[in-house]
């Protein structure tokens, strides 16, 4: 199919062609030939009017060879503008020389099947002309009424079939009717296959921040190639957590008492242990509301502590990231979490994820012991959980990474590992 867009100036045709032929690289997206020309030649759309039109007739016949091989290759060839509308210029411009041979010539022109008219009220197109800012295109009120006037009988006399994009609306509105128009369809690239859920763990300051960041830094090509991981999305309960806290904080001025924490030097400790369960409910509802799209690996990254800590909080998790998802728990002793913790330790921005550091009375209690090694007793391998077979791999995370090739040398090989687990699982 050969199509042609038409409009009066500044109203989009270029900007919407140019962002077709982005996202439909199977077009042949052609620009305005007497633009082009123009250009090419350094000549005035309005002074030059002679010069124009020889150089338009010699570059007429190589751009209709161009449209001809490209339409027989099964191409849609997409065009901005056309000598139709050049002509009702030259009405309009009183230029009965160019009007003369176009009309010898028109039965010979190749003229596309369908005309894709832009439609705005003509204050639509000066004011756009005036924000472009381009003063070799700038063309009057008054011109532009002649210009359309004559294009329009022009069409009807030929009884061409010209399609109407109402373009006074929002640029996505535009975009829209003219695919819908032209009947496309987008084509997705190949996705890679990647693992669409990474439940991520460890005790506080074993690292998962710090190993997101570096994946984030990653080109998406090479973090799917090497790290079987797409776009990626974080999902932590520790601002949910903090939140929490500023709530008592509120709470507590307003005299009804703090509902879930208390305070613990600088810091905050977790008074109730509902609490717990509620962050990882209300990470599920999040996951619900938005699960990974094709393509992309959404980080669902906590800690726990206790005896039952990781076989309980695991079974509340959403069934789609049990089902579908793998683990990845980063091992660091007590000892070396705490000397993390300490560190990373900001007073001013507590609330950071690199920046916070929970209450050593908290570390103590709540995070001293847990439950991994006795419910993933290997160092890779499956959990069974609510009735779901979901990969595991743990990694020592001893001593702390700090280059790229530190994180690259220790993480690569366990998401490899990771990765044959979950395509067999």
């Amino acid at each position: 199919m050969y199509v042609c867009v038409e409009g009066p100036p500044a109203v989009g045709k270029s900007e919407v062609l140019a962002l077709l032929r982005l996202y439909f690289p199977d077009l042949l997206v052609l620009p305005e030939l007497v633009k082009e020309v123009a250009e090419r030649e350094g000549l005035d759309l309005f002074r030059d009017r002679e010069r124009l039109a020889q150089a338009l007739w010699e570059a007429l016949p190589p751009r209709q060879a161009g449209v001809r091989a490209a339409l027989a290759e099964g191409h849609v060839v997409l065009e901005e503008s056309h000598l139709g509308v050049h002509a009702a210029y030259a009405a309009a411009l009183g230029d009965h020389r160019f009007l003369e041979a176009f009309s010898r010539r028109e039965e010979e022109i190749l003229w596309p099947e369908v005309f894709l008219r832009f439609e705005a009220p003509l204050e639509i197109s000066l004011l756009r002309q005036k924000v472009r800012g381009d003063p070799r295109y700038m063309v009057s009120a008054d011109v532009l009424s002649r210009m359309e006037g004559w294009l329009s009988a022009w069409h009807a006399r030929r009884g061409d079939r010209v399609v109407t994009i109402p373009v006074d609306r929002s640029p996505d509105e535009v975009v829209a009717s003219v695919i819908r128009a032209l009947d496309l369809r987008y084509t997705a690239h190949p996705v890679p296959s990647v693992i669409p859920y990474l439940v991520l763990l460890g005790r506080p300051a074993s690292g998962k921040t710090e190993l997101i960041a570096f994946l984030q830094g990653l080109p998406l090509a090479e973090r799917a190639r090497a790290y079987h991981l797409g776009s990626l999305r974080v999902l932590d309960d520790f601002p949910l957590l903090w939140e929490k806290f500023v709530e008592d904080d509120v709470w507590e001025l307003v005299g009804r008492g703090r509902l879930h924490s208390r305070r613990c030097a600088e810091n905050y400790a977790v008074a109730d242990p509902h609490l717990w369960d509620f962050l990882l409910h209300r990470l599920n509802a999040r996951l619900a509301a938005e699960p990974a799209r094709p393509g992309e690996t959404v980080i669902v990254e906590f800690s726990r502590g206790g005896p039952n800590a990781y076989a309980h909080a695991l079974s509340l998790l959403a069934p789609a990231v049990l089902r579908e998802g793998a683990i990845l728990y980063l091992s660091v002793s007590y000892e070396e979490s705490l000397r993390r913790n300490r560190a990373r330790y900001d007073r001013d921005r507590r609330d950071g994820l690199l920046t916070h550091s929970v209450p050593e009375e908290e570390m103590a209690r709540t995070y001293r012991d847990d439950d991994w090694a006795t419910l993933a007793p290997r160092e890779a391998g499956y959990l069974t959980l609510a009735g779901e077979r979901i990969p595991y791999v743990t990694v020592r995370n001893e001593p702390e990474p700090k280059t790229f090739g530190d994180f690259s040398r220790r993480f690569w090989p366990a998401f490899e590992e990771l990765f044959a687990l979950w395509k067999n699982r």
